[in-house]
Order: structure tokens, then sequence, then C-alpha cells
């Protein structure tokens, strides 16, 4: 996950406490904390939280394919990617489409790299491409991975409860 999110460190948890992490980011000026839950090694939840006063959303996640599990994968290029959003209508929708588009970049024109956010009953499909134009202007679509479902939780949005990483 850290070539999908542009500028990004890893982090291993170990046993940190939520609350720690966030102030570990806060101290060292970190924009956002995106925490992924994993179960015997496969990822089910994601946090994303925007510093210093939220939003914070929750996510589950569904249908993962990992990179390496991905045939005929491209190269993954570290160029700030092109995002795609669509059927973001509502302003729950358009709420979410602010919370993930912040997370990136903006992207130079000539980038060769896409993300797409594909909303459908509450499913948001996220696809990670890279493109190249043929000889006779056509262009070429490589999916790099990760994909996976991201589905918002009851309490995705967590703006209301603002302590959810308190200061």
């Amino acid at each position: 996950m850290r070539l999908v999110f542009p500028n990004s460190q890893k982090i291993n948890r170990g046993n940190y406490v939520l609350k720690e992490l966030a102030d570990a980011a806060r101290a060292n000026n970190m924009t956002d904390l995106i925490i992924f839950h994993e179960h015997r090694g496969e990822p089910d939840g994601m946090i994303i939280s925007h510093f210093p006063y939220g939003p914070t959303a929750y996510f589950s996640l569904h249908n993962v394919v990992l990179r390496h599990d991905i045939e005929d994968r491209g190269t993954v290029s570290e160029q700030y990617p092109h995002l795609i959003f669509h059927n973001f209508n509502t302003k729950l929708g358009e709420r979410v489409q602010s919370i993930l588009k912040y997370l990136f970049p903006v992207p130079k024109a000539e980038s060769t790299r896409t993300m797409t956010f594909a909303n459908s009953s509450d499913f948001i499909s996220f696809r990670h491409h890279v493109f190249a134009m043929t000889n006779k202007k056509e262009v070429e679509l490589m999916e790099v991975g990760p994909r996976f479902e991201m589905r918002r939780t009851p309490a995705m949005l967590m703006h209301e409860c603002p302590n959810f990483f308190p200061r």
C-alpha cells in the first residue's frame, strides 16, 4: 500500500495504541494517518484520519487482491496518479470523495498512472492502472494492483466524534 499512497511511510503498529500512533504522526507533521487492519494476513479494514482535526473515516475491505496475486501486472510507476471518481453524487458521496482525493498530491499532466474509485450500492471499487499510448493513438491499460472493494461502516464518518484520535 505504500506504493498506492504517494509520499507515504510504512510503519508496523507493533504494540502501539492508536492514540500513540496518532500523537507520533502529529508530532512529525504528517497530514494523514491510514491504518490497515488485517485478519490472518488478509486486509479487512482501513481507517483514514486527516490531521489535525479530522475527518476520520472507517471502511471495511472486501475481495482484496494483492499486487503480487495479479497476473500480467504492469510495473508500478511512482508518479502522482490521476484520480477517477464515479457515482459520488450524494452529500455523503461528496464527503467520501473529498476524504479520498486529499490523500493524493496533484499529478502532472503527463502522468500515466490512474486510480479509480467507483461507487455502486455503497461499495467503492478501487482499481490501480498505468497506461501507455500506442503508435495507433490508442491507449493500452495495465492493472498494477492492488484491487479491492471498500464499504462504509455504519459509523463511517467519525467527524461527528472529533475525539476519535484525541489530542
